[in-house]
């Protein structure tokens, strides 16, 4: 299993890209797959994403404590500006 904070990472990543292209469908399932990976097995609920101009927070409640970890943007925006900086790389295929 991988670690909460990996997978906190993972997550967040790939949600970022999947709010600014809603359509691609290889992110959208890996969103799906690294969420229920933190509901099923990190057991988190209640958790919403936040964000100043440095860093993202992701708030959870685990075990029945309110908890947040935080990332800074430009780790978490990596992936993201790859795409839009060479698009022509990451085609989208609808279903």
């Amino acid at each position: 299993m991988r670690s909460l904070q990996d997978t906190l990472y993972n997550w967040l990543t790939i949600k970022v890209v999947v709010d600014e292209r809603p359509d691609d469908t290889a992110a959208v399932d890996t969103e799906k797959m690294f969420y229920q990976m933190l509901v099923e097995d990190h057991h988190l609920k209640n958790i919403e994403i936040t964000t100043d101009v440095v860093m993202y927070y992701i708030h959870y409640d685990l075990a029945g404590e309110k908890k947040t970890s935080r990332f800074p943007r430009e780790l978490i925006e990596v992936m993201l500006n790859q795409i839009n900086e060479a698009p022509e790389r990451y085609a989208n295929f609808p279903e």
